[in-house]
């Protein structure tokens, strides 16, 4: 099998996280060959060897979205009281809750 393979540190740290969910997502699927999974194996070790997943780029998550995120969390029928309780604090300490 010919193929382009890089390295964890071709990868900005936003990327590196889709990569490695792209090989799990690979190990579980039933369509995809026992060498297209070895591949995948060897891929999640180097990533996770290299010390790099889970790291949030500078680019990170847009504020507003995350603060759009707790306001939903609010409003949410479903949503435990604990939870739009940790959403007000997280949004007072940002100054974005709407009195």
């Amino acid at each position: 099998m010919s193929q382009n393979v890089r390295s964890a540190n071709d990868f900005s740290a936003s990327e590196i996280n889709h990569v490695a969910g792209g090989h799990k997502a690979n190990l579980k699927n039933s369509n995809t060959s026992e060498e297209s999974k070895d591949h995948s194996r060897q891929q999640l070790s180097e990533l996770e060897d290299s010390g790099r997943l889970g790291q949030q780029g500078s680019e990170g998550k847009n504020h507003n979205n995350v603060m759009g995120g707790y306001k939903a969390t609010i409003n949410n029928p479903n949503v435990g009281e604990e939870a739009k309780d940790h959403a007000r604090d997280i949004l007072r300490d940002n100054d974005a809750l709407d009195n």
